[in-house]
Order: structure tokens, then sequence, then C-alpha cells
């Protein structure tokens, strides 16, 4: 039997290299093998960020911290069901900064959510603008001058991902677009998105991968840190 060891070789001086500590990705990891992860980073960074986990993933890590470091700091590690995201911060980061967060409609939130989420976590102030999607269009325009005012742009949009292109002709800051698998048969599972937006006319797109909140929100901390000119560096 492989021991944790040889499945999990984690990375604990990232933070060190690139700003950010390493981040766990919990979907499909054993549990035998993700509460001493999470503790390891715990141990390390004082912090731990989970994507993709599971309502039973974080019982069991919480349990586990529970035993080890005991039940004031195990209620510490919280979990929210919309975004996936398992995380302990300890005390709350202050926030710098300012990054939109735009949704197409109210399935894409969960997506929307692992952005936000990331990003607040790695202490960026973000501010949320869903179900603004272009099949309302007065929705986007009513809070547009807003959504400008912003260091870098978040949009997160599936079935055409029509949202995209549209901030894109409207805001001066960069626009990260996330295509989601939200939508019908030939959207392919957010294909059809994906395709629009890397096909888009608009200037100042980048596009991750499909359903990746979790990269846009790493992206725009980056990107929201050397607008606030501290050269993606946090103070010591």
């Amino acid at each position: 039997m492989l021991r944790e060891e040889e499945m999990a070789r984690l990375d604990l001086e990232r933070e060190e290299r690139t700003g950010f500590p390493e981040v766990v990705f919990c979907e499909g990891k054993p549990d035998g093998v993700l509460p001493g992860i999470c503790e390891r980073l715990y141990e390390k960074h004082g912090t731990v960020l989970g994507t993709r986990a599971s309502a039973g993933q974080y019982a069991l890590v919480r349990e586990s911290f529970a035993e080890k470091y005991g039940s004031a700091v195990a209620e510490k590690l919280v979990y929210d069901g919309i975004s996936r995201i398992l995380r302990f911060s300890g005390e709350d980061r202050p926030r710098t900064g300012r990054v939109a967060v735009v949704c197409a409609g109210t399935s894409d939130v969960p997506v929307a959510e692992e952005a936000a989420q990331t990003a607040e976590f790695f202490g960026t102030s973000c501010e949320r603008f869903y179900d603004v999607g272009v099949s309302g269009l007065h929705r986007l325009l009513s809070v547009i001058d807003r959504i400008r005012e912003a260091n870098c742009v978040i949009a997160v949009a599936g079935m055409e991902g029509a949202l995209v292109s549209v901030l894109g002709g409207l805001v001066r800051n960069p626009v990260i677009a996330v295509p989601t698998s939200v939508g019908y048969g030939v959207g392919a599972g957010g294909q059809a998105a994906l395709h629009a937006m890397l096909s888009s006319c608009a200037n100042g797109i980048a596009v991750v991968n499909i359903d990746n909140g979790y990269g846009a929100g790493y992206l725009a901390t980056q990107i929201n840190r050397l607008a606030a000119g501290d050269g993606g560096r946090e103070e010591r």
C-alpha cells in the first residue's frame, strides 16, 4: 500500500517563489491522504485553501483538525457548499484593491463564487455582480459604472458566453473569462462558451479553462496586486 508521502509531495516553498501558497484540489483525493495534506499546509503557513471539496471531505478534515489541534482551531476551518471551497485562514486577512466578479446567470454562481472566494482568500477585495447576462442587457448596463472601477473583471458565463464579449467592449481593464459547463446539448459541457470566448472580437480578454474559477481568482489577484503597486509580494 502506498504511504501518504508517496502520494503527496507538498511544495511548501511555493509561496516564497510565487507569492501564493500551495492550494489543495480536493476532488479525488483519498480519505486517508487529504487530512494529512491540510495539516501540513496549516503547520507551514497557518492557512489552508481547498477547492472542489465535498461536505464529507470537510467533515473528515475538521475531525482530524479537532483531534490534532483542538476544537477551537477546528472551528476556524470553514466550508462553503456553493463554491465547494474548504478553507482555514485564522484571522481574516486585510483585503486590498478591487476586482469585479460578474456572472451571466444564477447557474454560473458556483464557479463565480469559487473565483471570488479564491481571490478573497489571497487578500483581494471583490465586488459581486450576479445574474446580469445579455438576455437582459439592461441588468448589466445598470451596474457597468461600478464594474469599470475595478482593477480587473472576472466574467463567468455558460451557454454561448456572450457576456464576455460585451464586457470586453465596455471596460478598460483586463477581463478574465471563465466559461462554465452550464447549457443545453450543443453547449457541449462548456465547449461552446470556451470557443466563443477564445474567438471574441473584443480586446483585453484572457480565457481560463472551463469551470476554472480558482484559476481566474488567482490571476485576478496577481493583476490586482500589481495595480496596487506591491509587485505581487505581500509585506512580511
